[in-house]
């Protein structure tokens, strides 16, 4: 498959920032079934030491799923994903997410991921995406 429409080009990057809203948890509690006290209820986030309820790790590495859309295009989708979360964030935080392309092997390409809190510029996840073209199969 020739994707050269949608052209990969190494340092190609795209960043994203989003407030992470009692709302968006909400809804991430919905889907993922996840009721776990740090996430869901503030009162008990609190006494473990955190400020507020703690954004769901996956929704904040979610943020980096905009940025590899954006670089990849409609053709390409996330093929393997591996991210490290160094700190947790709070609801009510802003996160920046950025991917960047470092390396292309054809149709394919290998991103680094960061997201930062907006505020302090605290990296709080580090990883990689491999974009792979997008192939119906079944």
């Amino acid at each position: 498959m020739n994707l050269s429409h949608t052209s990969l080009k190494a340092g190609s990057a795209f960043s994203f920032r989003k407030t992470m809203t009692v709302a968006e948890q909400a809804m991430f509690t919905g889907i993922s079934g996840n009721l776990g006290a740090l996430y869901v209820d503030a009162v008990r986030a609190k006494k473990a030491g955190a400020a507020n309820m703690v954004a769901f790790e996956l929704a904040v590495g979610g943020l980096a799923t905009t940025c590899l859309s954006q670089l990849g295009g409609p053709t390409r989708r996330i093929g393997s994903i591996a991210l490290n979360f160094a700190a947790p964030v709070i609801v009510g935080d802003s996160v920046e997410a950025k991917a960047e392309i470092v390396s292309v092997d054809g149709d394919n390409a290998v991103c680094r991921i960061t997201c930062t809190l907006v505020v302090s510029g605290e990296t709080i996840v580090e990883g990689t995406a491999k974009l792979v073209p997008f192939e119906w199969q079944r």
